[in-house]
């Protein structure tokens, strides 16, 4: 069995091993990692060699840690990372490159819409009926999208919302709550076999998912970086952050909103957000616009969205694709029985 998995910012793992009444065996680590002392490489063999197939990443990760020397120096890769590439091998995990890809970026829909469409190709790459996709969302108005589990009045200032414009709506992955003024904002989703991220931790997967944004931001002069769980980071601080939805039919949606342009001061305005939060949101100061994509690449919205598309196309091999009319229709469908509902906005009061 073979496995691999590539560190998110660090260097690729590679696992092979067999299975022998139940055990790991044959085990071999290997990869383009830097590891001291040389001989480490046979104690982290011999560490999993023998391990039941059932053990977890942690488990293995802590077999690894325990048979490493006193003052041994792993760079680019850790204990958990050889721990995911082994279930990975386990499970068969494929690859990015074992999947037919889309780029989707299309017309301007409503905040609604797009997170119908979420759910709706989301649920179908995990039935098979469409190939899994990177999506650029546009949208026609200014919205608060608050996590699945949020309370709607602890998060949001309804008056505030009304007066700048902005919409409020639910989706249904779990997070913080996202202000999506028009033209200020880069939002992605990827919707996923939950294949693709079989064998991983669910806060792995979060870094794994988003490994391609990085490079693609990296590539504009941007000294981008994941910070656990969800967040895009560089060293002049918050970026964006992600959420995740796992569908019960098998497709996986991965959403990341990332910050072009955003004044602070109507950010205080619509949520309902203590300095805290307003520091983890990018800025300290309730005047101060939190801009990082575009005072860090000095570039348009359109010219970052186009690295990121042309990015993902070159890792993954993937060409331009389009939304269905059906997927449309079942989208507008979901709008009207869900998203647009009190009782969906409303489900947290």
């Amino acid at each position: 069995m073979h496995g691999e998995y590539k560190v998110p910012g660090g260097k690729l793992v590679v696992v092979d091993l067999e299975v022998e009444g139940g055990r790991i065996s044959d085990f071999h680590l290997a990869g383009d990692f830097f590891l001291e002392p040389d001989d480490a490489l046979q104690d982290i063999d011999a560490a999993v060699t023998g391990l039941p197939v059932e053990t977890d990443a942690a488990a293995i990760a802590a077999a690894v840690r325990a048979a490493l020397p006193e003052g041994a120096q792993l760079l680019g890769f850790t204990p958990e990372s050889v721990g995911t590439a082994v279930r990975r091998a386990l499970v068969t995990a494929p690859g990015w490159k074992d999947f037919t890809w889309e780029v989707v970026h299309e017309k301007a829909v409503s905040p609604r819409m797009n997170l119908a469409l979420d759910e709706v190709l989301a649920a179908r790459v995990g039935a098979g009926l469409r190939n899994p996709t990177l999506r650029i969302w546009e949208w026609d108005e200014s919205a608060v999208v608050i996590g699945s589990f949020q309370s709607y009045r602890n998060e949001v200032d309804p008056e505030g919302a009304t007066r700048h414009g902005y919409d409020v709506v639910r989706r249904i992955s779990g997070g913080g709550a996202m202000m999506m003024g028009a033209g200020s904002i880069v939002t992605y989703s990827l919707y996923v076999p939950a294949s693709l991220v079989a064998g991983m931790t669910f806060a792995d997967s979060y870094a794994f998912l988003d490994d391609w944004v990085l490079q693609a931001l990296r590539s504009l002069g941007v000294d981008a970086t994941y910070q656990p769980l969800n967040d895009i980071a560089s060293s002049k601080g918050k970026i964006g952050g992600a959420a995740q939805k796992r569908l019960a039919g098998g497709g996986v949606l991965h959403h990341a909103t990332m910050s072009y342009d955003m004044d602070g001061q109507v950010m205080t305005e619509v949520l309902r957000i203590g300095r805290e939060k307003l520091s983890d949101k990018g800025t300290t100061s309730a005047a101060k616009r939190v801009d990082p994509l575009r005072s860090q690449t000095g570039l348009p919205r359109e010219a970052i969205i186009e690295r990121l598309k042309e990015t993902f196309a070159t890792l993954y091999g993937a060409e331009p694709g389009h939304i269905t009319a059906e997927e449309y229709a079942e989208a507008e469908a979901l709008v009207e029985s869900k998203f647009a509902t009190d009782a969906w906005l409303h489900r947290v009061p």
